[in-house]
């Protein structure tokens, strides 16, 4: 099965300014992400930089929008992402905690994904 986790860092202020992590945290955060990706378990992962960096397109009513970030309205920015093949539910949820564990306060959401890609490069 697989899953993608998306991270909600708390800090969110120090996410928007471009605050690098420590190399301890570099460190251990490596250690882990080698540890996943030895193990066959990590598809994928990335960390996303700052909302001034991005934008976001809207599709309402059939009209299109571009707004440029910074996204100084919204409340849950996502810093990150991994995708992530296991046996079930349970073990995404585990492996989750221990990614909170080496990433610290925030939030994980876990979302079950399609069997097979819908693209494969």
């Amino acid at each position: 099965m697989r899953f993608m986790t998306i991270y909600r860092p708390a800090n969110i202020k120090d996410m928007e300014a471009g605050v690098p992590p420590t190399q301890e945290e570099i460190d251990r955060m490596g250690g882990f992400i080698g540890e996943l990706a030895s193990s066959g378990v990590l598809v994928a992962t990335d960390g996303l930089l700052a909302t001034s960096k991005g934008a976001i397109v809207r599709r309402t009513n059939g009209k299109l929008t571009v707004m440029d970030g910074p996204f100084t309205e919204a409340k849950e920015l996502i810093g990150g992402f991994a995708i992530i093949e296991v046996g079930s539910k349970a073990e995404a949820i585990e492996l989750t905690k221990r990614f909170l564990e080496v990433a610290g306060d925030g939030e994980s959401e876990i979302r079950e994904m399609h069997s097979a890609p819908a693209f494969v490069r």
